[in-house]
């Protein structure tokens, strides 16, 4: 099959090209090569790649700049959406798009399922809805998948940011120690521990979208990794699994960070619809994270 990849580039397209590539033709466009905001733009890269489906994995991530910068948010994750729901509409082209856990407001006792009604506690939230809204509106033949806390290799993510956080509090740590400035003492971080949700492996969902393409899964898909946590527990696994356990995690609450944007307090996913299209299992989020930091060699050096 023939697939334009636009946002091939991403933490996300980045994973989804090397996995699709091995079994489909893939043509990658980015933000250099397409303004996805432009109706026309669109519609010449589809009639100039003529293809069989289009991915579109570029969005708009950063939550807290949602608030402060809405024309760019609402233009990337949802007038763009329009743009490529329309014109794959006229040429009968199927589209494949992605979505968040965001589209909640975090309220459920239990994992969302794909029916479940949306609410967005802030713009990022909102702004996807409403490409959501736009894709189901406007194409008769589309896969809608919903995943959260993504991280990847080729992208700034939560992962990176505890380890980078880690890191640089042992370089300081250690300087003040040969300095015999203080004494040792164990680094600490901060992390909220009152969101919960599922960390997602970009590798793991790329792999899943495969499994989708082959059965030709249309409709809403919700896919992260298994399991769930809080942001406090990642990062306490996190640590522990690079070798930076000693390093003391300190939980707080959300309003402790007085950040621009809300986050929904619960937003775990439901996989059975996966499951029961694919027969497959999304793999736990802690061995997801394991093979990232293994894969990328991330693990705290002993020697």
């Amino acid at each position: 099959m023939r697939i334009l990849l636009l946002g091939h580039k991403g933490m996300l397209g980045n994973d989804l090209f090397l996995r699709l590539s091995a079994e489909h033709e893939l043509i990658g466009m980015d933000q250099e090569d397409i303004d996805i905001v432009s109706d026309n733009d669109c519609c010449q890269a589809i009639k100039d790649v003529s293809p069989d489906m289009v991915i579109n994995a570029a969005a708009y991530t950063n939550v807290d700049g949602c608030e402060t910068d809405r024309e760019t948010c609402f233009a990337v994750n949802a007038e763009a959406v329009k743009n490529i729901a329309g014109a794959c509409r006229q040429k009968k082209i199927r589209v494949l798009h992605f979505s968040t856990d965001y589209v909640f407001d975090g309220t459920a006792r239990k994992p969302y399922r794909e029916d479940a009604l949306c609410n967005p506690v802030n713009l990022y939230g909102a702004s996807k809805l409403a490409g959501e809204n736009y894709l189901r509106t406007l194409s008769d033949n589309y896969l809608l998948i919903r995943s959260s806390w993504l991280y990847g290799i080729n992208g700034k993510n939560f992962v990176q940011a505890i380890l980078d956080k880690a890191k640089a509090k042992e370089f300081i740590r250690d300087t003040m120690n040969r300095a015999k400035a203080v004494a040792e003492a164990p680094s600490t971080l901060s992390v909220v521990d009152d969101q919960v949700g599922s960390p997602t492996y970009t590798k793991d969902l790329a792999l899943a979208v495969a499994f989708l393409i082959r059965k030709n899964a249309t409709g809403i898909v919700h896919v992260t990794n298994r399991g769930s946590c809080s942001w406090h527990q990642f990062a306490v696994r996190i640590l522990k699994s690079a070798g930076y356990g000693h390093i003391v995690v300190e939980p707080i609450k959300s309003s402790e960070l007085q950040r621009p944007a809300m986050r929904p307090a619960y937003s775990i996913l439901s996989n059975k619809t996966f499951i029961e299209i694919t027969g497959k299992a999304m793999q736990p989020w802690q061995l997801a994270l394991e093979d990232y930091l293994n894969n990328f060699k991330l693990k705290k050096s002993h020697s």
